[in-house]
């Protein structure tokens, strides 16, 4: 079942076209990645999703309707955009407390604790919110997106500006949301790892087109190259070494660099079609 499907769409601003007919879909259970650099049009995508834009033209649909049109609907939705949603004046647990009454939230201080110790907050419940880390707001912005129980996910650059440990932290809180009850998330991100470390299946934007759109295992078989690097101490050996590389027909380049060697390695398909067309036009020749 399709979560999230995007049809044709288009989005101009003053007759500059952010957005140019792309076309995707989000099946039900899926961490999907939405990578591309600043200005790809990632954060527009997600706006119009949300219903908080509008498209020049095309369809948006989560759960088979337009989100705008059904406020019923966006309960069923978790948000967290480049603003954490956050009140530094208030604990963690009046952030919490706070949303979970706009949102009618069942068993509130049972739900919070549990949400607090999900994120590794716990002990930090009464602090207050101001002098907590950017890794540890960024987690309980998290917490506060699930407040609700939502269905779907929408996330906008979730470890963006972290240090290498808070990004580690997120990406797993991210991966345990999806695994413990099936929901579906939608990742922004112009980061290839954290991309490729959880989601399974991404679709690659670029100056507002979609240039890639496939599962990771076979995006990474279409378009990876395999590299060695070698490195030697002596120039005759490094230019003896260049010069075997350079006759081996599975080595479509070979660059040398002082002492080191760097070859890219074609994978098996590639280079059994390229010796079954340089025997076809030796044949030819002879």
């Amino acid at each position: 079942m399709n979560i999230i499907e995007v049809q044709n769409l288009t989005k101009e601003f003053d007759e500059k076209t952010v957005l140019n007919k792309i076309s995707f879909e989000v099946k039900e259970g899926e961490i999907f990645g939405f990578l591309g650099p600043n200005g790809a049009g990632k954060t527009t995508t997600l706006r119009i999703l949300l219903g908080l834009l509008k498209p020049t033209s095309g369809r948006v649909l989560v759960f088979s309707e337009e989100l705008e049109n059904h406020n019923d609907l966006r309960r069923r939705v978790g948000v967290l955009l480049e603003n954490d949603g956050l009140y530094e004046n208030l604990s963690a647990y009046e952030n919490l407390s706070y949303y979970a009454r706009i949102y009618s939230v069942s068993d509130e201080e049972e739900k919070i604790r549990n949400l607090l110790d999900f994120v590794e907050l716990l002990d930090r419940q009464h602090d207050r919110v101001g002098e907590f880390s950017k890794g540890m707001k960024q987690r309980l912005a998290l917490a506060r997106s699930i407040i609700h129980d939502p269905d779907v996910l929408f996330y906008d650059e979730p470890s963006s500006g972290l240090d290498p440990e808070a990004q580690k932290m997120v990406r797993n809180l991210i991966v345990s949301m999806a695994r413990e009850k099936g929901r579906t998330i939608f990742l922004n991100s112009h980061d290839l790892d954290e991309v490729q470390r959880v989601c399974s299946k991404i679709a690659i934007l670029q100056r507002g087109e979609i240039k890639a759109h496939d599962t990771i295992e076979n995006l990474r078989e279409r378009f990876s190259t395999p590299a060695i690097e070698i490195a030697f101490t002596d120039n005759r050996e490094t230019e003896k070494a260049r010069n075997f590389l350079h006759s081996l027909n599975y080595v479509s380049e070979c660059e040398r660099d002082c002492l080191r060697i760097t070859a890219i390695i074609e994978n098996e398909k590639t280079s059994k079609l390229k010796c079954a067309h340089e025997r076809k036009h030796k044949s030819g020749r002879d």
